[in-house]
């Protein structure tokens, strides 16, 4: 098991908790919005706006993983809730506050309330690969072949 570290940002509010795994078999830990004490009654995304959500975490990942942020399939569907650059990578080297990008794609404004869960929080092994360059590229079945060059769609 993967140990990830977090100290609270000033003024969160430490009773939301820490990201939690809602089932036995989760991948994802739910993350909450943690706003400030001036903005606890949180913030509505008009449709097609987009808002950097505060979690009130920082966090420290060990060296050969990453988190993943990734949308909320229940917000997804109903609100038309979603996370722009997901998923969302955060560096091992980071240890900046935690926020998440949150953007309504839906017809009506969304209320993000404080302690909401908005996003899932995967940790993720990272490989570093070795890039080079060469004469030719290795010869495959599929060859050149690009999107739909595989089947139908």
């Amino acid at each position: 098991m993967v140990t990830v570290s977090f100290v609270w940002e000033d003024g969160a509010d430490r009773a939301i908790g820490l990201p939690g795994y809602e089932s036995a078999g989760a991948a994802g830990a739910d993350l909450r919005a943690n706003f400030p004490p001036a903005g606890r009654g949180g913030m509505t995304l008009v449709p097609g706006g987009r808002a950097l959500v505060p979690t009130g975490l920082r966090l420290e990942i060990p060296e050969g993983f990453e988190v993943q942020l990734r949308p909320r399939s229940g917000l997804a569907l109903k609100h038309g809730i979603t996370l722009l650059n997901s998923p969302g990578t955060i560096d091992a080297d980071y240890r900046g506050p935690l926020g998440v990008i949150m953007v309504n794609t839906g017809d009506a404004p969304f209320h993000v309330d404080h302690g909401a869960r908005i996003a899932q929080m995967v940790v993720a092994p990272v490989v570093q690969a070795r890039f080079q360059a060469v004469a030719a590229l290795s010869p495959t079945a599929r060859g050149e072949g690009g999107f739909g060059s595989t089947g139908q769609g």
